[in-house]
């Protein structure tokens, strides 16, 4: 009994789980061996009785058993096939782009097929997962291209373009903290332009020196830089902190000229940036790079096109003595009043800009109109009164200066509609506008004009104050009036 308790326990494993060559063993053996095996036996009882005897149900039954196991063989060899079949067929189908295919066998066993058929369901799972990331990532760069274009359509300010640039890119790489910086050449520094996430907002409009490592190398190297993450090192750089790891860098370059550096630090969802989303980051990189180039040839452009038309005011003055110097005194009235009621500089610089150019479309005035010693007839006061329109129609080319075509155009605007080109009432009429308008006309009344002698001070503030509540708005007027005290 005990000897028997000893005895190895008989496990019988199915047929189907077992590797390939132990399959077609057991497969042949049923086809080929056994039968084999029946026919000797069946030989070796005729030649034992020296004549062929044998019964008929002996017969029938050894037949019967050689077709039986042919038979299994047959069935389970294919079997065997149709799995392989399956895998190529699945193979075929994934091939052609349907990565939604798997292999499904019957068996879950560890033979050769079941193997390979986990292995080819594993790397087409595999494959799926960087296709969808690969989808990810292709939208992601529309998403930014399409609000990088709709930047450079929607404004013309390069500053909110870099904002917007930013926020979306490290919105889309699913970044934390992101840095868009431009080079200052002679301090050798680069200065932040745009900062994006809760760590590094103090960063705007501080200088960051090359010599940090991280920023120093993508500059000087013109290479974009991915650095995984890594045990947390202490530091107390504050500049530093905004370059942790996880971090993908990249330098703004055109024409092999580096312009400043883009970088996005920290992920929300991953621990580590992948090679694509550094290239991503590179080609926006230079999208980034493109724009700031572009940008600064307008501004050429644009300045040398402002300065040619601020020669032509003064060429407007020159033809006529009695208004000479007029838009520089002008200029002074709309800032002292701009001043006085505490509007924001961008404004105090839009009335001061169109101070400089409010007169311009007067070069197209005719001499005998323009320098008419008496009143102006009805026709010629048409003529005249169209100054404002051309002057508009001067600046139209400059699309940074959009800001100064109303106060340039309406300047000559009253609040009880009585003023021109386009008769506006109240507050139809921009301050900016209106503020031009009370500079103008006490700039008028205090000079010597053909059709009139200068007024003294007092005497034109007495004038323009009579005016305002009809013509001009009391505060602005108030605010003149006070700023010459």
């Amino acid at each position: 009994m005990n000897t028997l308790k000893k005895l190895p326990k008989i496990e019988f494993k199915s047929v189907d789980d077992a590797s390939l060559v132990r399959k077609f063993s057991v497969f042949f053996a049923l086809m080929s061996f056994l039968p084999f095996i029946i026919l000797s036996v069946l030989f070796f009882i005729l030649t034992s009785k020296g004549e062929i005897r044998i019964k008929p149900d002996l017969f029938f039954w050894m037949v019967f058993l050689i077709g039986i196991f042919a038979l299994i063989g047959f069935i389970s060899m294919r079997r065997s096939f149709t799995s392989l079949m399956k895998v190529s067929e699945t193979a075929k189908d994934v091939l052609k782009g349907n990565f939604s295919k798997r292999i499904a066998l019957k068996t879950e066993g560890d033979n050769e097929v079941a193997q390979l058929a986990r292995s080819f369901n594993e790397i087409v799972q595999q494959l799926e997962s960087n296709i969808k990331q690969l989808e990810n990532s292709r939208r992601k760069v529309q998403d930014v291209l399409f609000k990088i274009a709709s930047g450079v359509s929607s404004t013309d300010n390069i500053a909110a373009f870099m904002e917007l640039i930013l926020t979306t890119t490290v919105d889309a790489l699913d970044g934390n903290n992101g840095l868009l910086a431009t080079l200052d050449e002679n301090k050798n520094e680069l200065v932040v332009k745009s900062s994006c996430g809760p760590g590094v907002g103090y960063l705007k409009e501080k200088s960051i020196s090359l010599d940090d490592e991280v920023i120093g190398w993508v500059v000087k190297q013109k290479k974009p830089l991915l650095i995984p993450r890594l045990h947390k090192v202490s530091t107390s750089d504050e500049s530093a902190k905004a370059f942790e790891p996880p971090l993908i860098c990249a330098p703004l370059v055109f024409q092999n000229k580096v312009l400043g550096s883009i970088s996005i630090s920290g992920k929300k969802h991953e621990d580590n940036f992948k090679e694509d989303e550094l290239v991503i980051l590179s080609n926006i990189a230079s999208q980034i790079a493109l724009a700031m180039e572009n940008a600064r040839l307008k501004a050429v452009n644009q300045k040398a096109y402002f300065d040619t038309i601020t020669a032509l005011a003064m060429a407007v003055e020159a033809r006529d003595v009695y208004s000479r110097g007029h838009s520089d005194r002008v200029y002074q009235y709309v800032t002292k009043i701009a001043r006085k009621l505490n509007l924001s500089e961008e404004q105090i610089k839009t009335v001061q800009e169109a101070a400089q150019l409010h007169d311009v479309g007067k070069i197209g005035i005719a001499d005998e109109i323009l320098k008419k010693i008496d009143v102006l007839n009805e026709v010629e006061r048409h003529i005249m009164e169209q100054h404002p329109i051309i002057g508009e129609g001067i600046i139209l080319p400059l699309h940074s200066f959009a800001h100064l075509k109303d106060p340039i155009r309406h300047h000559h605007e009253w609040l009880n509609g009585q003023g021109y080109p386009d008769h506006l009432k109240g507050n139809q009429i921009s301050l900016e506008a209106q503020i031009l308008a009370v500079a103008d006309c006490f700039d008028a009344m205090t000079t010597d004009r053909p059709y009139q002698k200068a007024k003294s001070i007092e005497d034109a503030k007495a004038e323009i104050l009579s005016l305002a509540g009809e013509r001009y708005d009391r505060k602005i007027v108030d605010a003149l009036i006070n700023s010459l005290t």
